[in-house]
């Protein structure tokens, strides 16, 4: 059995890249995360010294980037003048038509109608009194003008007329004197009853202005609302922007480092395994042939072994060795496994490294110029 071995490797410097990303990467996963400055801090029950003193480190980063993104900050626009205008106004309209309920609840009662009785109807009754009482004086000085031509004057004929006459003229005037009062209670009463029927309407009206009220403040409400969800949200941001500009710089690093990597040979090693021909197969002159063809088949290009290598998943962790590439070579056991391997770390390796779907990295030993094994 022949074995050929082939080892490619990216340029030097691209390998420093991914060295030094790595490197950075590992480095800010110990860095706390925080969202606020050094005046946000407080030592919490049961936190040592020693990771008090790293927030207080990060917060006071945190202070120098928000400062430094201070230009790039989200920004609110408060109303304008337009609006603070129709705001003053919507208010103003609030509970405007009070007044007028009060006037109309001042026109009910017992005694309401007697402010709508006419200022004029005393005089009028005074005069069409004072009428009849000077019409009833000249029916009387007739009276006596006959008693007098018929030469019974003073006596008692006279007196049963004059005093038939007076009592029909008293009766009669009751009756004028009670016919102008109730004319005036009538239209008074109507005036009142009226008055009675367009407070109703205003009572009916009442809950649609209520209504109209409740509408207009929950709409200044929410605008009110939402201008200060606005700030708040734009002040969020700024924060965010600030606690995680470190990972973001370290994403774009590693963008561009991977996209200068894709952009160069890929490093790893290929081995292919091709069967020396048999001593029948050399007879019959078709060795070379058959092995042709079975290297083809084998394209070194789709050899992949992929296995975890995180550092988190590993212990007794001892360096044992450098490939030729540089490539330190380790023997350790996975945690819950008593088993000697030797391997790499994934985290010395990003340009073979990927993220496996439990999380941890996972290397693609094809990358690598060093050979995955049990030593025990």
């Amino acid at each position: 059995m022949a074995t050929e071995t082939t080892i490619s490797r990216p340029a030097p410097f691209v390998e420093d890249l991914g060295k030094d990303l790595a490197t950075q990467a590992v480095a800010l996963t110990g860095v706390p995360v925080v969202s606020g400055g050094i005046g946000s801090l407080s030592q919490q029950t049961g936190e040592t010294a020693a990771g008090f003193k790293l927030r207080q480190d990060a917060a006071r980063a945190f202070d120098v980037r928000k400062q430094n993104l201070a230009g790039l900050a989200p920004q609110v626009a408060g109303q304008d003048t337009l609006q603070k205008l129709a705001e003053i106004k919507a208010l103003q309209g609030v509970g405007s038509y009070q007044p007028f309920l009060d006037q109309a609840k001042a026109a009910t009662g017992p005694q309401a109608y007697q402010q709508f009785m006419s200022p004029y109807q005393s005089q009028v009754m005074d005069a069409s009194l004072a009428e009849f009482d000077r019409n009833a004086a000249i029916q009387q000085q007739g009276l006596r003008d006959q008693a007098v031509s018929s030469g019974a004057f003073g006596g008692g004929r006279e007196g049963v007329v004059q005093s038939e006459y007076m009592a029909g003229s008293d009766m009669n005037r009751a009756q004028l004197q009670a016919s102008l009062l109730n004319q005036g209670f009538q239209q008074s009463q109507q005036a009142a009853q009226q008055q009675f029927q367009n407070q109703q309407g205003l009572a009916q009206l009442l809950p649609g202005l209520q209504g109209t009220d409740i509408s207009r403040l929950g709409s200044l409400g929410a605008l009110n609302q939402a201008q200060t969800q606005a700030g708040l949200d734009a002040t969020r941001e700024a924060n965010r922007a600030a606690a995680f500009q470190p990972q973001e710089q370290l994403q774009n690093y590693g963008n561009l480092v991977t996209g200068i990597m894709g952009g160069m040979q890929g490093s790893g090693t290929a081995t292919t395994n091709v069967p020396n021909p048999t001593p029948l197969q050399t007879a019959l002159g078709v060795g070379t042939t058959l092995s042709g063809i079975y290297a083809g088949l084998k394209d070194p290009s789709k050899i992949n072994l992929t296995l975890p290598s995180d550092v988190r998943l590993k212990t007794d962790i001892k360096l044992t060795n450098t490939s030729p590439s540089g490539i330190n070579i380790y023997s350790f056991k996975y945690k819950g496994n008593d088993k000697t391997y030797q391997g790499v770390m994934a985290q010395e390796v990003p340009w073979a490294s990927s993220i496996a779907r439990n999380g941890y990295l996972q290397v693609d030993y094809s990358k690598v110029d060093v050979e995955f094994k049990k030593l025990n």
